[in-house]
C-alpha cells in the first residue's frame, strides 16, 4: 500500500515555519551565512590594509625624492656661493668642502655629510653681518635669498618624509601585517636623521 504524502499546505522537510507565512532557514544555513559574512569582512579589511600600505610606501618614495631634491639644491647653492668670491677665503673653503662632500656622499654617509653641511652653514652665517656682506656684493642678494629658501625647505621636506615613515612603520608592526606579510618584499622604511637646523641669520629671511 502506497504511503500517503504530507497533507496539502504542510511544510517540506528541512524547513520550519517560525511564524504564519514566514519560513525560517535551517540552523546550518544560517551559520554558513554568518561565516561567509565574517570571511568577507576579513577579506575587505586585509585588502584595505594592503592598499593603505602601498599608498604609504608610495608617499615615502615621493617624500624622499622631494627631500633629496631639497638637499641637492641646498648643497648646490652653498657651493656656488662659496666660489662666488663674496666670502672670506677661510669661510669659502669650509663651505665649499662641506657642500662638495654632501653632494658626493653615498647613501650610508649621506646623513653625516648633510649634518656637517648644516654645521658649516651655521659657522659661516652665524652672524648677520656675514649675510649683509654677501648681500652687498653684486648678485649677492639673489644668492643669499636662494640659500635662505633652501635651508628653510630642507627641514620641512625631512619632516614630511619622516612623518610618512612613522605611519608606515606603525602599520607594519601590527601582527596581522607581519603574519600575513601584507607588506610584500618592500624594505622596512627608515627615517632620514640629520642636523637640519638652519643658520639663525638666514632662518628668518
Amino acid at each position: 500500500m502506497r504511503g500517503r504524502g504530507p497533507p496539502e499546505g504542510s511544510p517540506s522537510r528541512g524547513v520550519t515555519l517560525s511564524a504564519p507565512g514566514r519560513v525560517a532557514l535551517p540552523p546550518v544555513t544560517s551559520t554558513l551565512i554568518w561565516i561567509a559574512v565574517a570571511l568577507l569582512a576579513i577579506g575587505v579589511y586585509l585588502s584595505w590594509t594592503a592598499g593603505r600600505l602601498d599608498r604609504l610606501h608610495a608617499r615615502i618614495d615621493a617624500a624622499r625624492a622631494a627631500l633629496d631634491a631639497q638637499l641637492l639644491r641646498r648643497a648646490s647653492v652653498a657651493q656656488e656661493l662659496a666660489t662666488a668670491g663674496v666670502l672670506d677665503p677661510a669661510a669659502s673653503i669650509v663651505l665649499y668642502e662641506a657642500a662638495h662632500a654632501a653632494r658626493q656622499a653615498d647613501e650610508e654617509a649621506r646623513e653625516v655629510a648633510e649634518s656637517e653641511l648644516s654645521q658649516a652653514l651655521r659657522a659661516v652665517f652665524g652672524d648677520a653681518s656675514q649675510v649683509d656682506a654677501v648681500r652687498a656684493a653684486p648678485g649677492g642678494t639673489e644668492a643669499a635669498d636662494e640659500l635662505a629658501a633652501a635651508v628653510r625647505r630642507v627641514p620641512m621636506a625631512r619632516r614630511f618624509h619622516n612623518d610618512a615613515v612613522r605611519a608606515a612603520r606603525a602599520l607594519r608592526r601590527h601582527r596581522t601585517v607581519r603574519w600575513l606579510r601584507l607588506a610584500g618584499h618592500a624594505p622596512f622604511p627608515l627615517a632620514f636623521e640629520m642636523d637640519d637646523e638652519p643658520p639663525a641669520a638666514l632662518a628668518g629671511r
